[in-house]
């Protein structure tokens, strides 16, 4: 059987603002975007991180079908993949920044430094919150000066964006009492970061504890033992979230049929699947896609 193509669509800086100075990150206001609004409506995903900070407006916002109200002073944090769409009524007001994954390689040389950061890991209730006072004055000051050095082509530019990136992060993290860690991740904290990191890549075809306890170099009994003890959840637990979820997203793909998605997530027959599908999201494939099918349609 041919692999079905996911048609859910993925952005990436190129699609979004063709005309940035620097490749690897673009930043403007509220207006910018909207001149890509019919882009924003439809379910979709980027191929960078996303940021947006309202400072005027209503309406919704979907990330990984968790649905957020849009309120002055709230950010929001998405990650590379994750599938969105966004609700605006109105008038509006407010910034967006969008920026690769490479953006900090040559700024800090540590990789796992942006794990520190919980709005940084794909979890949606951690990657929405409520700036006030302070917090907002300071948020908004950032995004103003990352706008700025956007705009600029001198030999300094990105470093001053990687600076005010950086401040933003650890702004945000001060004010919501987000615990950034100011010593090095631990041992267990790093095997984590690892082990989700390897069930994004591989989730497709490892559905086993025991598939990712070799490749970190740990018995299955340690990584389970760090996963409950640390994401209150276990190894194998997380793993299914993992396919759960992106059969969430490819069921919002009305091209694509049950059978498809279950072949494209490597299950053995569509009926594996099904169960699959039930025992954990308490519904039906089926039964899903239709009470998404609204959601699809109006990019709610």
């Amino acid at each position: 059987m041919k692999r079905p193509k996911n048609t859910i669509p993925v952005y990436d800086l190129c699609t979004i603002n063709p005309n940035r100075i620097h490749p690897d990150i673009s930043a403007g206001s509220m207006a910018d975007y909207y001149q890509i609004r019919d882009k924003l409506l439809i379910p979709h995903r980027h191929t960078y991180y996303h940021i947006v900070l309202f400072t005027r407006g209503s309406g919704t916002v979907t990330i990984d079908f968790e649905q957020f109200e849009l309120l002055p002073g709230r950010i929001y944090f998405m990650i590379p993949c994750q599938v969105h769409s966004w609700d605006i009524l109105g008038d509006k007001e407010g910034y967006g920044l969008n920026f690769s994954e490479s953006v900090f390689d040559s700024f800090i040389p540590n990789s796992e430094y942006l794990n520190q950061f919980p709005f940084l890991r794909g979890i949606p209730n951690e990657s929405v919150m409520d700036l006030k006072g302070e917090a907002l004055t300071e948020a908004i000051h950032f995004f103003k000066q990352i706008i700025r050095e956007t705009r600029k082509k001198d030999t300094f530019s990105m470093e001053q964006v990687c600076f005010h990136l950086m401040s933003l992060f650890i702004s945000v993290s001060r004010h919501e009492k987000l615990a950034v860690q100011k010593q090095r991740p631990s041992i267990s904290h790093k095997i984590l970061y690892a082990f989700r990191d390897l069930v994004n890549q591989h989730y497709k075809e490892k559905k086993l504890p025991k598939d990712y306890a070799a490749m970190p170099y740990i018995t299955p009994q340690r990584l389970n033992t760090l996963c409950s003890e640390f994401l209150g959840m276990s190894a194998g637990e997380v793993i299914r979230q993992r396919i759960l979820l992106e059969a969430k997203r490819l069921l919002i793909n009305v091209n694509m049929n049950i059978s498809e998605i279950a072949y494209e997530l490597n299950f053995t027959d569509n009926s594996y699947f099904t169960k699959f599908f039930k025992k954990y999201a308490h519904i039906t494939p089926e039964e899903f896609r239709k009470l998404n099918a609204f959601r699809s349609d109006t990019g709610l």
